[in-house]
């Protein structure tokens, strides 16, 4: 797990979207452990505060839950949850997208066929 110190984007954050992206991607078996909670903060040199923040973020998201004295477990995964998961990330995504064109002057129809374009790409390379 790499973090970035200037993105912007709070540390505890950045793990938890590592850990949400790992379990949805499945990575993470079902009833897996995460590593604890002390050891990551050891290893990545942050605060426990900072991973159990990371951790409680993924609680409440229902993707893991917390087994006293054990730490973490990964919970069964709905196709369902999964599916609006990625949905939810691919809709922020688009939105970033949007006002990034926004800033930059660029059309809707630009801005479309920059994405027809992508898909295209993205074709061709499966």
């Amino acid at each position: 797990m790499q973090l970035k110190q200037n993105s912007g984007v709070p540390i505890y954050q950045q793990i938890a979207d590592s850990f949400r992206a790992d379990i949805l991607a499945g990575k993470y078996e079902q009833g897996e452990f995460l590593p604890s909670i002390r050891g990551l903060a050891k290893d990545l040199k942050i605060s426990v505060i900072t991973t159990m923040k990371a951790y409680e973020q993924l609680a409440q998201e229902g993707l893991v839950t917390a087994a006293q004295g054990k730490g973490f477990y990964v919970n069964a995964q709905d196709s369902e949850m999964i599916k609006e998961q990625h949905l939810r990330k691919v809709e922020e995504s688009l939105s970033d997208a949007i006002a990034a064109a926004e800033i930059a002057g660029i059309s809707d129809d630009e801005l479309k066929g920059m994405l027809e374009a992508l898909l295209d790409m993205d074709s061709q390379n499966i």
